[in-house]
């Protein structure tokens, strides 16, 4: 054997291990991404087009819509930017009781678009389980029906289904390792979807909000911890991991629940987060300082760190909770102050959203924050928030999807066979969904109001046989 030809691999070897070293290194240690949330409840924002070139400018190169609007499919085609597109919640009955119907809106929603749009997954709904009017049986059929829609048309391998839910799922998230979901919801819901999750090899859609867990917790949780600030962290007694967000803890709470099922293999996505830059006086912690410090953080910790404690190979992918600051969104303050954006295009406050822009940036401090307003006093005695029946049935409704999504109302009992279902009225249903959120607020000034379409009340409200509770 001539000895050059023996050494010179092994020579060659020693000088590529820390090429192989590297590149070991960089697969196990992936970092996530982050897209953002396109909503359109304004009646102000820049055209598709003009939205487009902001994203392209800004280095976004993914984002999530809230339907599938022709004007911004066609703005997005050719951009490079990828698109997770949704169907509605009041499409989620036809799609899955007629699958011509579910057939028939990808040929017309997906196949004209993609894969000129680089439509990448399908959001079916929006919280199903939080939607007070009772679509959750929909769900995992209107997903198989999407599915073998897609399969038809050959989209199937480049196109996920997936639904986003909210943490109001979960029945335990403290500490993260006894995460579990809501009883009620595990056989007829979340199995099902989570079974078809690991078959397709999709992923789980999360809204995560440690703004909401904070605003109603700022005694008990720590600001720092809630804003991916330097902090002491929080040690798991289950599982002994220390968690140092409140973020990572309730990702973490849900993972520990889809084990709890047998699938640890179904990962996550967090479809939306976000910190409102203005809010109430009672909506503790909101604020432009505290929104630039949640996000800049957050954009920071994703796209530089590992996964989360529970599972630290897995990238944190996410979607910041908004663009645009929306003008017409019902609810509190805070609903129309998320945007990242003015809809004149300016920022409401700096932060970057890239690798490059981490690299470059300078901590600019922002005035302004309610971190230490304290709570609004409850209303002395025994009060009740009930519907303005003169709001009108628009209002009224808005209010009340508000309150039973993502303003955390507990509206089980107004659902179809439930105690205060009957009578099945837009102002009795708001009327209860409307007081869960105010007893839950601890009938905090302000907390009763919904733009107009609720208002305090003294005496017990009378719909039916329903009795309304005064405090949670």
């Amino acid at each position: 054997m001539n000895m050059a030809t023996f050494t010179f691999p092994f020579f060659l070897s020693l000088l590529l291990l820390p090429l192989f070293s590297l590149l070991t290194f960089a697969a196990e240690n992936t970092t996530g991404t982050i897209g953002i949330n396109y909503g359109r409840i304004a009646n102000n924002l820049p055209t598709p087009e003009k939205v487009v070139a902001l994203l392209k400018s800004q280095g976004i190169n993914k984002v999530k819509l809230y339907d599938t609007d022709a004007a911004v499919l066609t703005a997005l085609a050719n951009s490079g930017i990828n698109v997770v597109v949704a169907l509605p919640n009041e499409l989620l009955s036809s799609a899955a009781n007629d699958a011509s119907f579910a057939d028939k809106w990808v040929q017309a929603n997906i196949s004209q678009y993609h894969p000129q749009t680089q439509i990448e997954a399908i959001a079916v709904g929006n919280e199903v389980f939080a939607d007070p009017n009772n679509t959750t049986k929909f769900l995992v059929p209107a997903i198989n029906n999407l599915q073998s829609a897609l399969v038809k048309h050959n989209l199937s391998s480049s196109i996920k289904l997936s639904s986003p839910i909210a943490l109001s799922a979960l029945q335990n998230s403290y500490p993260p390792s006894s995460g579990s979901f809501k009883p009620d919801l595990i056989e007829p819901a979340i199995k099902p979807l989570l079974d078809f999750l690991s078959k397709t090899s999709s992923y789980l859609m999360i809204n995560a909000y440690p703004f909401f867990a904070y605003e109603a917790n700022a005694d008990e949780i720590s600001l720092d911890y809630a804003l991916f600030r330097t902090n002491q962290g929080n040690v798991d007694s289950g599982n002994g991991l220390r968690y140092n967000s409140l973020m990572e803890a309730q990702l973490d709470a849900v993972f520990a629940a889809m084990s709890a099922l047998g699938y640890d293999d179904v990962k996550l996505v967090v479809t939306e987060t976000g910190w409102p830059s203005n809010g109430d006086e009672n909506e503790i912690g909101s604020g432009k300082a505290n929104a630039a410090a949640y996000n800049g953080n957050l954009v920071k910790r994703v796209l530089t760190g590992s996964g989360t404690p529970l599972k630290p190979k897995d990238p944190l992918n996410v979607y910041l909770f908004a663009l645009f600051n929306e003008n017409q969104k019902p609810g509190p303050t805070s609903e129309r102050n998320y945007g990242l954006f003015y809809p004149d295009e300016g920022k409401v406050y700096d932060i970057p959203l890239t690798l490059a822009g981490l690299s470059g940036a300078q901590s600019n401090p922002v005035n302004e924050s309610k971190a230490q307003v304290p709570t609004t006093a409850p209303s002395s005695g025994n009060t009740w928030c009930v519907a303005n029946a003169n709001a009108g049935e628009e209002k009224l409704q808005a209010a009340l999807d508000y309150a039973c999504g993502e303003g955390g109302a507990d509206c089980r009992s107004i659902q179809e066979g439930s105690t205060c279902f009957n009578p099945n009225t837009l102002e009795a249903h708001a009327s209860y969904a409307f007081n869960s959120y105010y007893q839950k607020k601890a009938r905090g000034t302000g907390t009763c109001d919904f733009g107009g379409a609720a208002h305090v009340v003294a005496q017990p409200p009378r719909y039916g046989t329903c009795e309304y509770p005064t405090g949670y």
